[in-house]
């Protein structure tokens, strides 16, 4: 057996700490997620004192970014699937950190974006 085949056997073994990553990911994001939902769903209460010019530039930028918004959280799911159905490899070490890492970030810039494109009052 030489180096090369020894080196393809030890990516091909399972790894035991696979699922840290994935967890820790999912009780990071899922709360971050929750969170973010909730206030970009009690959003349009900004614009219940406004005038009719205000709340309709608020109600058109608001349908714009929610879709937007939802797209993200999708994405994000997809993410945390994702990380967890990557086989237990310890090849696929890397790639399962750099996904759970990603899923966080990714609500964080999805909730940016969502406030970014609202016209607040």
């Amino acid at each position: 057996m030489t180096d090369h085949d020894r080196d393809r056997d030890r990516d091909l073994d399972r790894d035991r700490q696979a699922f840290i990553a994935p967890l820790v990911s999912t009780l990071l994001t899922l709360p971050l997620a929750l969170a973010s939902l909730f206030f970009a769903g009690i959003s349009p209460m900004a614009c219940d004192s406004c005038g009719e010019q205000a709340a309709d530039a608020f109600d058109a930028s608001f349908g714009i970014a929610w879709p937007v918004f939802m797209a993200g959280l999708v994405i994000v799911a997809a993410l945390l699937v994702w990380c967890w159905a990557l086989p237990w490899r310890k090849a696929n070490a890397a790639r399962r950190a750099g996904i759970a890492i990603a899923a966080p970030a990714v609500v964080v810039l999805n909730t940016v974006v969502f406030w970014a494109l609202l016209d607040l009052p």
